[in-house]
């Protein structure tokens, strides 16, 4: 068994703030990964399009699983990687203010309760301050669609992960919505985060993330932060 994880439990501040970025930035994703110490550019061999980065350690780790699922025929390909606060914020106004289809659905003219709509867009949409993807850690692999993992290669591939991704270090932290997680986002089959660095941004989150720190974006007053709140710490017991 190889726990590529316990290699890299480094200290938060020494991997954030010495790159001339406020730790707190950092986690709300309001910094420049592409010229940051810690960041790469993700080689195309390992993504399905260019110009996507991940820290380091992240990417290493991911080079060791990909070569060992090769070995036994499983392909992972990355398919969405970092998104900086602006990246996540295209995102979520694409959905809220309807240029973005969500289910079929115009949710600015289906959905004109601002609560309630944030909350069909946080089914599978973060907020922009408060995504995983922030932080360089977590990756989205293969499919974006729950239905391509329930059958065929995609259902080998994610049984291949399931078994396998957590000997890289890498955990499934959307599992299957349930009484272990009765909060958060819906399940993700392909999100896969690199835990050990991962653990201490979302430490880092829980602590020092106020309402005033998710702002600046449509539809960022819908719903109290205790409420957003649920959706970030609504992760698999197993990733915690």
């Amino acid at each position: 068994m190889r726990f590529f994880l316990s290699v890299f439990f480094i200290s938060f501040s020494v991997s954030v703030c010495g790159q001339s970025v406020d730790s707190l930035q950092y986690v709300l994703g309001r910094f420049d990964y592409t010229k940051h110490a810690d960041f790469v550019k993700i080689p195309s061999a390992y993504a399905n399009k260019d110009g996507m980065y991940l820290r380091k350690e992240a990417l290493d780790a991911f080079k060791l699983m990909r070569q060992a699922a090769l070995k036994d025929g499983i392909a992972l390909t990355i398919i969405s990687a970092t998104r900086n606060f602006d990246h996540q914020k295209r995102i979520w106004e694409a959905k809220w203010n309807g240029q973005r289809l969500v289910n079929g659905q115009n949710l600015r003219t289906a959905i004109p309760d601002k609560a309630a709509r944030a909350k069909e867009i946080l089914k599978y949409s973060s907020m922009p301050g408060t995504s995983r993807h922030h932080w360089g850690t977590d990756i989205d692999i293969n499919s974006l669609n729950s239905s391509y993992f329930k059958n065929g290669k995609g259902k080998k591939e994610y049984e291949w992960l399931r078994d396998h991704a957590y000997e890289f270090g890498f955990c499934q932290v959307y599992s299957q919505k349930g009484t272990d997680r009765p909060n958060g986002y819906e399940e993700e089959e392909w999100h896969w985060s690199y835990i050990s660095l991962a653990r201490a941004f979302l430490r880092h989150h829980q602590k020092n993330v106020k309402a005033s720190d998710v702002s600046g974006f449509d539809g960022s007053d819908a719903l109290p932060l205790s409420e957003v709140s649920k959706y970030v710490n609504g992760i698999a017991s197993e990733c915690k």
